[in-house]
């Protein structure tokens, strides 16, 4: 998952638009925005100054996976996921809206398992050539 897509997420769990996160980082929602989409390279300072307003400690938002997203968004939202998938809200909303995260992690999910797969069979295809060079056919 991408930096921009993590963002997205945690920001989503919080409940807060794009314009909250802008006010909160002292620029536009149109330049929040494109942080975002992944439309605009992020200087670490930057980067650091939207951690910060996450509540979100840089190092672990460099290497979230999605389990860890969610775990980290419970740790400072308690309207969200649980580890056993339970809301913890009694608002129908909320439901939905915690059910198309969930989704947006599955397909993202579903596009690293892809992404891994091709991997994986290129580093086969490259140990296969190794091998060849190494004993020179007869």
């Amino acid at each position: 998952m991408e930096i921009y897509e993590k963002l997205k997420l945690i920001r989503s769990s919080k409940s807060w638009t794009q314009e909250d996160v802008a006010n909160k980082l002292g620029i536009s929602p149109q330049a929040y925005a494109k942080i975002e989409r992944g439309k605009t390279d992020v200087h670490f300072s930057r980067l650091q100054q939207i951690a910060d307003v996450m509540e979100i400690d840089l190092s672990k938002l460099l290497g979230l996976d999605e389990k860890n997203i969610l775990n980290l968004t419970c740790d400072h939202n308690k309207q969200c996921i649980d580890n056993n998938w339970h809301v913890n809200s009694t608002e129908p909303t909320e439901y939905k809206h915690e059910l198309e995260k969930a989704h947006l992690i599955i397909e993202q999910q579903k596009k690293e398992n892809a992404m891994l797969k091709q991997q994986n069979s290129d580093f086969r295809d490259i140990i296969n050539l190794l091998k060849k060079l190494e004993k020179p056919e007869k």
